[in-house]
């Protein structure tokens, strides 16, 4: 308190008494108890009033002392339980938690963790997944600047994730404390199986996988890939003390349109202790995505022999060639490439009216452009009879599906007539042209859709030297193949845009999560935000049903499905207002991640006590492990002195006393007949 505020108050007191004074005893002739009981009242309330308005600040001390934090962080995922060690987590936890001395020492946070990281003193072993990543990020964010152990009681199993060894700070000491059967067992594992989600029908498509050997005596074991009842591929495997992986590259066959079902497994004739990471089932989705291009030509040029080897680099991609009166050929057509159309064509274009095959046309000096502005309506051309060369610029806004600049600027001209070419309604252009690096804004490479029918137009030819040329620039024809791939992928594409658009995969692993994405587009094609979308999933089998609601978020909506047992679910998305729908199914195969460990990873707990400075314990050490904590003098009490500031107006019972004495001097005054 300052000398300035101890004056004031002392200033109070004599103001106080003063007007006390005044009140009652100047010129008083009675004197009784009752006039100094109410001077008195009349005092307190005066000096109380004066006190608020000065305000002092009350100033108080007082020691607090501050332990450090021991987070005990404890392993809440399936594979404990499956390991038969939950019974003895549970029993270290309870150890440690109740221990008067740890407990004096520092201040105990407890913790648990699988997928996620939480607060908790209890715990189930019911977690789908194990992230020790998540350990040390929460820790480092909830105990921040300071300098702290933590224990971890855990198998060291992670199946998602960071590597953990190097996540924690290292200036913090960090005591694994390992459970499970350290013991070696006989143990054949499927580590890692790889696998494309997609194939081609027909095709094959590659297998990898990585077998894993825990044990010290030679084996013989058999893979095997099965499809229902069927062996589909085998192979012999032999593991040794010196020789504990191998990796194995399969091929397997096509031969079915849709989802295929897959069972890997390896055996021996040996017993051991867990076979269920034994077997792993696996899913490939076989699209029959072959497609026949037709090149329809009534003249001979390079550019056919190009376009035809850059279409044909794609396996899922036949062309033939075809005059512009074999049209019986042309039925099987996915697309119809029309290179420099004239009045012969005529027959193609009234028959392809009725057919609606998507078209490639590519114009030159051979063209008949006023045939050409009969037969469609998308670009109209008003050209002359002289030739001209055409550079090409490449728009980066093009939307329509994903391509690079492959050096498009570079690429020699293509030559067409001269003239003037304007678009008519929606056409996208990815490339315009340009005279002797004068822009004409006219296209050079655009698409168009109408009513579901797709065109792209190549306006000029000599097309075959961009090929050589992207060769020339780099030592490969791959990057131009993909361009024209491109191309082409879009006219074979028959899907016209749909107003709920529904992302999602055609199988899952038990446990991964399950999300599903949607989206709902207004008649403009542009995000419906307010669109109400729900889903239905039903089990094949059981005919069980589930509805939920889709969350909204950016862009797009989403669900969460986790925690459907395994099988196959159909499930249709509805779109509340305008009942638009769409159907669907997926499958979750059987695979528990957590069941894959016969062992607790004591290499890498080590490691990561190596890293941290601390040391790795067992589950029958879990004294030596209290007593390296109590023993360690880094982790000490802090006192400190914390000075607290009151300013005297929060102070609410002064307000009250100040409201009861002033209330009782006035009852007293009336009882008394004095006002």
């Amino acid at each position: 308190m300052t000398t300035n505020t101890i004056l004031l108050l002392l200033l109070s007191l004599v103001i106080a008494g003063g007007l006390s004074y005044f009140q009652y005893f100047f010129k008083a002739k009675n004197k009784s108890n009752v006039i100094w009981f109410l001077a008195f009242l009349r005092f307190l309330a005066i000096f109380g009033l004066l006190v608020l308005l000065i305000n002092p600040i009350m100033t108080k001390n007082s020691l607090q002392i501050t332990k450090t934090p021991l987070a005990i962080a404890v392993d809440n995922s399936s594979s404990i339980e499956v390991l038969k060690s939950d019974k003895k987590v549970a029993e270290l936890y309870q150890k440690l938690i109740s221990n008067p001395a740890l407990k004096e020492k520092f201040e105990i946070q407890s913790y648990q963790f699988d997928a996620d990281f939480k607060p908790s003193d209890k715990f189930d072993f019911k977690g789908k997944q194990t992230n020790l990543d998540e350990v040390a990020k929460n820790l480092k964010s909830i105990n921040k600047n300071l300098i702290f152990p933590t224990v971890i009681i855990t198998d060291g199993n992670q199946t998602t994730g960071n590597d953990y060894v190097y996540r924690f700070d290292p200036a913090n000491k960090v005591y694994p404390l390992v459970v499970g059967d350290t013991t070696t067992f006989l143990d054949l594992k499927i580590n890692q199986l790889n696998v494309n989600k997609y194939a081609f029908h027909k095709n094959k498509f590659p297998v990898e996988v990585f077998l894993q050997y825990s044990g010290d005596k030679n084996v013989n074991a058999d893979f095997t890939i099965t499809q229902g009842n069927n062996v589909v591929a085998k192979e012999k495997v032999s593991f040794s003390a010196s020789k504990k992986t191998a990796a194995l590259n399969l091929l397997l066959p096509a031969d079915k349109v849709g989802l295929q079902i897959f069972k890997a497994s390896i055996s021996s004739g040996s017993k051991e202790k867990n076979s269920y990471n034994n077997v792993k089932n696996f899913a490939v989705e076989i699209i029959d995505q072959k497609s026949t291009i037709a090149i329809v030509s009534s003249i001979n040029h390079p550019d056919i022999a190009a376009l035809k080897r850059s279409i044909e680099v794609n396996a899922q991609r036949k062309v033939i060639l075809a005059k512009p009166n074999d049209i019986n050929q042309l039925q099987e057509a996915s697309v119809l490439v029309l290179y420099q159309p004239n009045s012969s064509f005529k027959a193609i274009f009234d028959n392809n009216k009725l057919a609606g095959t998507n078209t490639f046309i590519i114009t030159g000096t051979s063209t008949d452009f006023n045939f050409l502005n009969q037969q469609q309506n998308s670009l109209v051309f008003k050209m002359s009879n002289q030739r001209e060369d055409y550079l090409c610029e490449f728009q980066s806004q093009f939307n329509l599906f994903a391509i690079d600049n492959i050096g498009f600027e570079n690429f020699p001209p293509l030559q067409n007539l001269f003239g003037t070419i304007t678009t008519n309604g929606n056409v996208s252009v990815l490339l315009s042209s340009k005279i002797r690096n004068v822009a004409t804004n006219a296209p050079l490479l655009a698409f168009t859709e109408n009513q579901g029918k797709r065109t792209s137009f190549l306006l000029g030819e000599n097309s075959w030297k961009w090929r050589l040329q992207s060769h020339v620039d780099n030592q490969s024809f791959e990057k131009y193949d993909i361009f024209i791939d491109k191309i082409i992928q879009y006219l074979v594409s028959t899907t016209s845009k749909k107003s709920l658009v529904v992302t999602h995969e055609s199988f899952y692993n038990s446990g991964e999560a399950i999300v599903i994405n949607a989206q709902y587009f207004n008649k403009n094609y542009e995000f419906d935000e307010k669109a109400r979308l729900t889903i239905a999933v039903t089990n094949a089998e059981t005919k069980q049903a589930k509805n939920y609601d889709l969350l909204k978020g950016n862009n797009s909506f989403s669900v969460n499905l986790d925690g459907l047992s395994t099988g196959k679910y159909n499930f249709t998305v509805k779109e509340l207002n305008t009942n638009t729908l769409y159907s669907s199914h997926f499958e979750i195969l059987d695979f528990d991640i957590e069941k894959q460990f016969v062992n607790p990873d004591v290499l890498k707990l080590k490691q990561l006590a190596l890293q941290t400075n601390g040391k790795a314990f067992f589950e029958d050490q879990a004294d030596d492990l209290i007593q390296q904590l109590l023993e360690n003098k880094e982790y000490k009490s802090i006192e400190k002195n914390v000075s607290t500031k009151t300013p005297l107006i929060d102070w609410v019972w002064l307000l009250i006393l100040i409201a009861a004495v002033l209330t009782t001097e006035w009852f007293v005054r009336k009882y008394n007949g004095m006002l």
